[in-house]
């Protein structure tokens, strides 16, 4: 294993668990009201969930904008721009989640309005909304902080910090539940104070590791308006890519709702199958992101076409393996998941659908995290907007004659024309 290799694992594989403990939040505090002897719980824990997964995904560009840029000033070695990335993140995550905690009842009714849970759920639900909307401003700072550790090359401390959350949520939760006889309140106080120790925990390592830098950051009142420019202009344009992957997704969801519940359950199981997938391509994606920004913003085109060319040795291996797993395990993964013999019967028709998602599901991740690291942000934006367009068209044309599995085929295409775009993209403008 050559050096590139040594250093795209040092960051992917640690991301690659962060990934994978992420959605425990999620599972622990159903598995917790799932034995509270009340459906509506868990149904008010899933609504909630929602809701916030879906806020927060639209504001992941605190990440991923801070990443790239990050890389880059490391690359350059301006500490001083490191130091201001990092400020300007986190103040824009503050104004953010303040925002979101004072316009909290609209956001919460025009969600509530579109998921339109039952009014026992809907009860519920707006009690573990008012408790967690407080932890905005933990949440978002992460992302700040997490997106800055990766461009330093560091996705050790973003992992640590999940393992800890997960720990943290579970010890509060189950203390709140079964110690203090709380209900839907105590899982989402439990939710809460992981997020804020995840926050105060990355704030304690930033010190540790970090703070020698703290006398590089000078004033953000000095700095010119154009620094800061460019900095929401990065971040305009992920935000606006994340808005076309969000309609896509519930588009995809809510058009596999109006053919039933059984067509429904189906699509969300196989949904997992890419899900997982991501996981794993997430984790090469912030090494491209760490990596590639760092090369090319030390101006060295040899290490950074190296980068670009490992990624996809590995992403090809990514491809190989998981195709494997889903052709061979997918049914049987399948049953896991659920016991309900309608829904394992019409899985067997769709299921081959998964069997695609690797193939074409490798190029748009990779490209995500190149194109992040060297802020090539606008050409994300506009394949996002491409393949978008042709997902609904898709769905437009095809689902009238083939049903579910037009719908399974519109979304294939809208994967694998983000890659096509991305990559026509960047050998016009950025091989070197």
């Amino acid at each position: 294993m050559n050096q590139r290799d040594q250093q795209i694992l040092r960051i992917a594989l640690p991301a690659i668990v962060t990934n994978i403990t992420v959605p425990l939040l999620g599972l622990v505090d159903t598995a917790i009201v799932g034995h509270m002897g009340n459906a509506a719980y868990i149904g008010a824990i899933a609504v909630g969930s929602m809701i916030f997964s879906l806020v927060y995904w639209v504001f992941a560009f605190l990440r991923m904008g801070t990443s790239g840029m990050t890389a880059q000033a490391r690359g350059r070695r301006d500490l001083q721009e490191v130091m201001r990335l990092l400020l300007r993140s986190v103040v824009v995550s503050l104004v953010i989640s303040l925002t979101v905690i004072i316009f909290q009842y609209p956001l919460r009714e025009v969600m509530l309005w579109f998921i339109s849970p039952t009014a026992d759920v809907r009860l519920l639900a707006i009690t573990y909304f008012n408790i967690v909307v407080w932890g905005a401003p933990a949440v978002l700072g992460l992302y700040s902080l997490s997106g800055w550790f990766i461009g330093m090359q560091n996705s050790r401390i973003p992992m640590l910090i999940s393992i800890m959350q997960n720990v943290v949520n579970i010890l509060a939760s189950l203390s709140l539940v079964y110690g203090l006889g709380m209900k839907v309140e105590g899982v989402a106080l439990g939710t809460v104070i992981a997020q804020y120790a995840g926050l105060f925990a990355a704030i304690g390592l930033w010190w540790r590791y970090y703070r020698r830098l703290s006398h590089w950051q000078g004033s953000l009142m000095k700095e010119k308006f154009v620094d800061w420019l460019a900095f929401f202009r990065v971040n305009r344009d992920i935000f606006l890519r994340t808005l076309f992957l969000v309609a896509v997704n519930l588009y995809f969801t809510s058009a596999g709702a109006r053919q039933g519940a059984v067509i429904l359950a189906v699509n969300t199981l196989l949904m997992q199958l890419y899900l997982f997938f991501s996981y794993f391509m997430d984790g090469f994606a912030y090494a491209g992101e760490a990596l590639g920004g760092r090369y090319w913003g030390a101006h060295n085109t040899k290490a950074f076409q190296e980068i670009v060319s490992h990624l996809f040795v590995w992403g090809g291996a990514m491809v190989v393996f998981f195709t494997a797993v889903y052709v061979f395990g997918g049914m049987p993964f399948l049953r896991v998941l659920t016991d309900e013999p309608n829904v394992v019967e019409a899985s067997r028709e769709y299921v081959w659908w998964a069997y695609l998602i690797p193939i074409v599901g490798v190029a748009p991740f990779i490209w995500d995290g190149i194109f992040i690291g060297i802020t090539a942000t606008r050409d994300m934006l506009v394949s996002s907007c491409i393949a978008a367009i042709v997902f609904f068209l898709g769905v437009t044309g095809l689902m009238g004659q083939m049903g579910n599995h037009g719908l399974w085929l519109s979304m294939v295409i809208y994967i694998a024309m983000r890659g096509v775009v991305q990559t026509i993209l960047y050998h016009r403008r950025y091989s070197m």
